[in-house]
């Protein structure tokens, strides 16, 4: 049986979390601009905790949509 790597996209790729890359935010944002949870974001609880902080910055700043309509 093969297990599959449980580890954190961003501990593994160096990924910066900052409110000051919103393209990098928004990866883990679905269309309607809300946040993914860790099962489908694949990140630590650590990393998770971060990315939501930071998306919360980037919304008060007007980089990113608190919610986009359909």
């Amino acid at each position: 049986m093969s297990e599959k790597s449980k580890t954190c996209r961003v501990c593994q790729q160096g990924l910066e979390l900052s409110y000051k890359k919103p393209e990098v935010l928004r990866q883990f944002m679905n269309r309607r601009g809300k946040i993914l949870s860790r099962r489908i974001t694949k990140l630590c609880a650590k990393h998770q905790r971060i990315l939501s902080t930071e998306i919360d910055r980037a919304r008060k700043l007007a980089l990113l949509p608190y919610e986009e309509l359909p």
